[in-house]
């Protein structure tokens, strides 16, 4: 945190000399004792109560005026804010081996279940796209900002569903590459400030180059996240007879560090939630200084409010 006019943190002294001021007289008034030998009248004209109600409005205003000397030296610190027009396109394997059981109920489920919650958690103005591929890629949902035509296109994940077997994660690459450069009458010209989260459970098997595609978005300044997804013991059944599916996330690591981006691994479907969402916390936005002042200003007022209630309560006066 940082101050635009640090000097004026000084009347915090002022504060500071209130305070004491206060103790001071509290300790001069316990010195003083008065007697009475009618110890009834006394119980009546001087009813106990807990010594620490009188304490509580003037601590609370004391701290009020701290935080407003504080809001008043104008604090300013580091805010995440979203990015105008931030674009994330998803892209999912839906390959064969993206049926394999090692995470339940199998890869694919586990990973339209993430992806859902992916989705929910970005801010609504974010646009949204999603990938499915295989040994080709194609656009599901073109990136928008509507999460119920995205749902749906999260629903119709199917292993197959691009109608071309295999593994083609630079076609993945480039197809959101071109999505996000169509995003709207301004994107060839002024690309918008994008992401693309790509999961997958294998090495490249068919299509261009992963790491041709990996330079195009280094031109484009499009960093690509990835996450390998699965484990060493995968195996999909064809016909009675199993067949080994071990997850190869090399490709995806050599990608994400190509593009600026960041490699996760998941190996259940807890950690695959988990990349998802420490992903989401750092797409589409950007950090700026702002000014603070309101957050301590705004408490400084609570706190004269409830120290004015105390006292009324309590006291039937104001402090």
């Amino acid at each position: 945190m940082t101050w635009q006019s640090p000097e004026r943190l000084w009347l915090l002294a002022g504060v500071l000399a209130v305070a004491i001021g206060y103790v001071l007289m509290q300790r001069r008034r316990s010195q003083y004792a008065v007697r009475f030998t009618n110890l009834r009248l006394l119980d009546r004209v001087a009813p106990k109560r807990p010594a620490w109600r009188r304490h509580v409005p003037a601590s609370l205003f004391l701290a009020m005026l701290a935080l407003l000397v504080v809001g008043f030296a104008r604090p300013s610190d580091e805010v995440r804010v979203p990015r105008e027009r931030a674009t994330v396109m998803v892209a999912v394997d839906v390959s064969t081996s993206m049926l394999a059981t090692d995470v339940e109920p199998d890869r694919l489920a586990a990973a339209k279940v993430a992806a859902h919650k992916f989705a929910d958690a970005l801010p609504e103005e974010f646009n949204v796209g999603l990938v499915a591929f295989a040994g080709s890629a194609a656009v599901l949902v073109p990136p928008g900002t509507d999460r119920d035509a995205l749902h749906l296109g999260i629903k119709r994940l199917a292993e197959g569903s691009t109608g071309v077997q295999g593994t083609a994660i630079g076609e993945a690459i480039s197809t959101s590459l071109e999505a996000v450069q169509t995003l709207d009458s301004q994107a060839a010209q002024e690309p918008p400030p994008a992401r693309i989260v790509l999961l997958s459970d294998g090495a490249n098997t068919s299509g261009r180059d992963p790491m041709t595609a990996a330079d195009d978005a280094v031109k484009l300044k499009v960093p690509v996240h990835t996450i390998s997804f699965g484990t060493a013991a995968g195996y999909i059944d064809r016909g009675g007879r199993p067949i080994r599916v071990p997850v190869d996330g090399q490709t995806l690591r050599t990608v994400a560090e190509e593009t600026g981006g960041e490699f996760h691994e998941a190996g259940t479907s807890a950690e695959l939630r988990a990349v998802y969402q420490d992903i989401g916390t750092s797409v589409g936005y950007r950090t700026e200084q702002q000014d603070v002042s309101a957050r301590f200003i705004g408490v400084g007022l609570l706190l004269a409010l409830g120290a004015a209630a105390g006292s009324m309560v309590w006291f039937s006066r104001l402090p």
